[in-house]
């Protein structure tokens, strides 16, 4: 189980440049507001307390703060050379983010903190994405899509549908990638798969 831009993302996605959270990591990002600023941070690149604060509807004490405490569990790191004055740059330092399975159980409730602030984040980009969607340019409606599909699946097969995905997935160029081709967009791909399993005692 992985997070990315904040989204989150797979735990067997290809490159090196991603975070495997335990618990002690995993309480440092699990806020609602630390996941949008490290996604911000991870879409956008480099930015001030007080560009995030312009972005989040925030104080810059309130974005200060959380930029303090992604820097402490490494999540963020100052981006010397930049600004004027007292001005400080802050960047991502990764690329993404993964929650394994075996950090769940062993702190469920700050992992239940963070999905949900996760969900949330992905919830806020299709909101955004409809907001923009009727004047997005006619080459790109055919790239688009806001669908989902109920499926019956046993557990093996869920598996192997999580494994087939990021294998399509990593055959794109990834966001992170330097010198993209001339008319190459940020294009946002959100999958959740979420088995809904019944108790015995259901029925």
């Amino acid at each position: 189980m992985q997070r990315s831009l904040c989204k989150v993302t797979f735990a067997n996605m290809s490159g090196d440049n991603r975070v495997r959270l335990d618990p002690t990591s995993l309480r440092g990002v699990a806020h609602p507001l630390r996941v949008r600023i490290l996604g911000l941070l991870r879409q956008d690149g480099p930015a001030t307390s007080t560009t995030l604060a312009e972005r989040l509807g925030l104080s810059t004490g309130a974005t200060s703060y959380h930029l303090r405490q992604l820097a402490a569990y490494g999540f963020v790191v100052e981006e010397t050379g930049r600004g004027v004055g007292r001005e400080r740059w802050w960047r991502a330092a990764h690329v993404g983010t993964v929650l394994e399975e075996e950090t769940v159980r062993q702190a469920p409730a700050d992992a239940e903190t963070y999905l949900r602030a996760v969900a949330a984040s992905y919830a806020d980009a299709v909101e955004r994405w409809l907001g923009e969607s009727q004047v997005l340019p006619e080459e790109w409606r055919a790239g688009s899509t806001l669908s989902d599909w109920k499926l019956r699946l046993t557990a093996a097969e869920a598996a192997r549908l999580h494994t087939e995905l990021t294998a399509l997935v990593d055959s794109y160029r990834q966001h992170s990638e330097p010198d993209p081709p001339e008319g190459a967009e940020l294009v946002a791909l959100q999958v959740e798969l979420m088995p809904f399993v019944r108790r015995a005692d259901d029925g």
